[in-house]
């Protein structure tokens, strides 16, 4: 059984390393909150809302797992500042073949710094320009899968 169980967590483990925001959102909305709505028509700096939690959410999906995560500036200015203004709670959720982590951006002490980085995720663009991340490593996370 046990054996079982590790197979089983393999073959999720593959399956976190192909999936998407959308991919993401779905297994939010069935195993962690109850009334998640989507709210990344068109561009966002946000990509969903849980009513009951007040929680605003960026989410992230990494195809390689990383323990030092990283987070955009203005992204995560965006979270709070808005979260600020209607009460809610920004939250940062990444997947990556090991798990899925939820960082409370409120309990974290950023340092800031400027990297080259893909103006976006799509690969066929080369594209870089200088963006504003921090790190966050996943010891500052709660693991929810």
């Amino acid at each position: 059984m046990i054996l079982m169980n590790v197979i089983v967590d393999i073959v999720d483990c593959k399956k976190l390393k192909y999936w998407r925001e959308y991919d993401l959102f779905k297994w939010l909305s069935v195993n962690h909150y109850k009334l998640l709505v989507d709210t990344s028509g068109g561009y966002s700096k946000s990509d969903c809302y849980d009513i009951a939690t007040k929680h605003r959410i960026e989410l992230k999906c990494r195809a390689k797992h990383y323990d030092d995560l990283i987070i955009e500036k203005n992204k995560y200015k965006y979270l709070v500042d808005v979260s600020k203004k209607y009460g809610d709670i920004p939250i940062y959720i990444n997947s990556t073949p090991k798990g899925i982590y939820l960082f409370k951006l409120n309990n974290i002490e950023f340092k800031w710094f400027q990297k080259s980085l893909p103006k976006t995720t799509d690969f066929k663009n080369k594209k870089t320009i200088k963006k504003e991340i921090s790190k966050i490593n996943i010891n500052q996370s709660i693991k929810i899968k």
